[in-house]
């Protein structure tokens, strides 16, 4: 459903964290938002990696 709202938890290294932390204060974002846009934008070149079954 679209604007559904779940808590998740994600665990990432310390400076990758704080380098998305960093572009979400120049951006005046939350980092939940850098992270969705990240993923749209990402989604289509993970789905063509291989599966676990693939290698």
């Amino acid at each position: 459903m679209k604007g559904e709202k779940r808590k998740q938890s994600l665990y990432f290294p310390v400076s990758m964290l704080e380098e998305m932390q960093n572009e979400a204060h120049r951006q005046e974002r939350p980092l939940s938002w850098i992270m969705q846009q990240a993923w749209k934008l990402s989604r289509m070149k993970i789905s063509s990696f291989p599966g676990v079954e693939d290698l």
